[in-house]
């Protein structure tokens, strides 16, 4: 069996990151999975959350939200809507859309059901950037 998988970032704008590695944690729809090499084939939709992967020179971070990730036994192949590294997430931008959503989460009861969901979904999106953000400090 391989000991390394080959993982492929691609969004709209551009290809972030083609590298050989030796894990991957994605953020699926109904939550965390980890693949390693050989895994078995699956296609599932990505979720709100971090992506990480393990390669020769540490442990990689990434924000990134709603998608598709397709799972091979020598590759992943994650195709976000959004998708930042760690060292390019603008904190102070963050932290605007964590305030904002949670300003919104204070008039609750005007929103509509859909409205107060997609603050809902803002606001786990600004903690996400947060996060990750913070994983460049340590």
């Amino acid at each position: 069996m391989n000991e390394a998988i080959q993982l492929e970032i691609v969004t709209q704008e551009r290809r972030l990151l083609a590298v050989s590695v030796s894990e991957v944690v994605v953020p699926g729809i109904d939550g965390y999975f980890g693949v390693l090499p050989g895994h078995a084939p699956f296609l599932t939709r990505l979720g709100i959350g971090e992506i990480s992967y393990k390669d020769a020179t540490g442990t990689h971070f990434f924000a990134a939200a709603d998608g598709i990730v397709e799972v091979l036994p020598n590759r992943v192949t994650i195709l976000p809507s959004l998708c930042e590294p760690a060292g390019e997430i603008d904190i102070e931008r963050a932290r605007e859309a964590k305030r904002r959503a949670e300003e919104s989460m204070k008039q609750a009861a005007k929103l509509s059901d859909q409205d107060m969901l997609m603050v809902e979904l803002s606001l786990k999106k600004a903690l996400t950037r947060l996060l990750v953000a913070g994983r460049m400090r340590h």
